[in-house]
């Protein structure tokens, strides 16, 4: 069994454990400052090893309160219901644009509030003239069905109606709520083609469309699929673009469909400033399973999502870790949507402290306080990399991601 690493601390750096480098270094003479894996990018680890910024007290403060935008009523009762008085940055610059009508194009980094940012103008738009169709594609079904119960919160007694339409899930059930003629679909590509191809989702019906999470959406080959959707769609309408990176084919899309936007932007650099980033040597195939064990033992890691490669990778480590009494779960793409669902809710209720997850997580879910991030394995791209450690160290708070390699 090897040695228990040393405790971690997000303070002063402390002597670090056998598991932790210094930063990348030789391993027997080979040059290890990369990593190859079959069709993936080459990723230098040293990418992986960065101290978190010094955790400052003080909050961005908005000139304006949630009050200043001057929503309706009903709007206002609803935010002070969920306590929501200032603004994120995203929220504070881009509602604005978006209740004048304009097209906009918003970049920020993972839970910073982007959702409201385009869900309460368009909940106020649609409350004041019952005409007005919005969809919402986002790329996950988790994600669909987060800015769903968002939507719901927001919209509270506005006699709004909404549908979502994601794979993993009853269709049928989707298509009756599809023919109560609701204001908002929210869906994920995939089966809004369906849908669409079956005659019960009209794109024509829509004079504004939110693409959230977009980056993504094309990382994983839907670029045909929105643009089908958006081609489709009346010239005439409010287009929304919300982005954690602004690549070149987004920049395609949105010089062909989006009409004198407005770009937001209120990154803050490639990486949370927020999270240290630190890399485990594995010492063989053998201790690897002990090297993971042994960390989680520590008291430290309270809240911790650990990614792996393939599905079949999560299900058996999943299983190990129970064997070992971790108390852990698991969700990927072969899972049925209530058992992710039911998964999701046992970690967000800390009923259970440990998610195993394939990279369909990786992106857009808000789960409070994931103290840590640990890649089981080098995720293919730098991209994902990003993306998987942005479920910690979100808002305010610090987390730390470790990488083993």
């Amino acid at each position: 069994m090897p040695a228990k690493p040393a405790r971690r601390s997000f303070g002063p750096s402390k002597s670090r454990g056998n598991y932790f480098s210094n930063g990348p270094r030789s391993n027997g003479g080979r040059s290890n400052n990369s990593k190859k894996r079959g069709f993936s990018e080459s990723i230098d680890i040293s990418k992986f090893v960065r101290k978190a910024a010094p955790k400052v007290e003080t909050e961005y403060k908005s000139e304006r309160t949630f009050a200043d935008f001057g929503f309706c009523t009903e709007i206002g009762k609803n935010l002070a219901h969920k306590n929501f008085v200032n603004p994120t940055p995203i929220q504070d610059q881009a509602i604005p644009y978006v209740k004048e009508g304009r097209d906009l194009i918003g970049l920020a980094n993972t839970g910073t509030g982007k959702t409201a940012a385009f869900l309460l103008p368009l909940i106020e738009k649609s409350f004041k003239n019952k005409n007005e169709k919005v969809l919402i594609i986002a790329p996950t079904r988790e994600l669909a069905l987060q800015i769903e119960e968002e939507f719901r919160d927001f919209s509270w007694s506005m006699r709004l109606f909404s549908a979502t339409c994601v794979g993993g899930m009853p269709i049928f059930k989707q298509i009756q709520n599809l023919r109560r003629i609701p204001n908002f679909i929210i869906g994920t590509p995939g089966r809004l083609k369906d849908l669409n191809e079956k005659g019960f989702i009209d794109y024509s019906q829509f004079n504004n469309i939110v693409l959230d999470e977009v980056d993504r959406m094309l990382d994983m080959g839907f670029v045909d699929e929105i643009k089908d959707i958006l081609s489709k769609i009346p010239a005439e309408r409010q287009t929304l673009f919300f982005s954690a990176t602004l690549p070149p084919k987004i920049k395609e899309l949105t010089s062909r469909f989006l009409t004198n936007p407005v770009i937001v932007e209120v990154k803050s650099g490639e990486t949370a400033e927020n999270v240290e980033q630190d890399i485990i040597r594995v010492r063989s195939k053998e201790t690897k399973f002990n090297q993971l064990t042994d960390l989680l033992k520590e008291p430290e890691f309270k809240k911790v999502l650990i990614f792996s490669e393939t599905k079949s990778e999560v299900d058996k480590l999943t299983s190990n870790l129970k064997h070992e009494g971790f108390r852990a779960d698991c969700i990927h793409g072969d899972k049925r949507q209530r058992e992710r669902a039911r998964s999701l809710t046992l970690f967000k209720a800390n009923n259970v402290s440990i998610l195993v997850a394939t990279d369909v997580a990786a992106r857009g879910l808000d789960i409070k306080d994931i103290t840590h991030v640990i890649n089981y394995t080098v995720p293919q791209t730098y991209t994902d990399y990003i993306h998987r450690i942005g479920r910690t160290g979100r808002g305010n708070s610090q987390g730390m991601a470790l990488t083993f390699v």
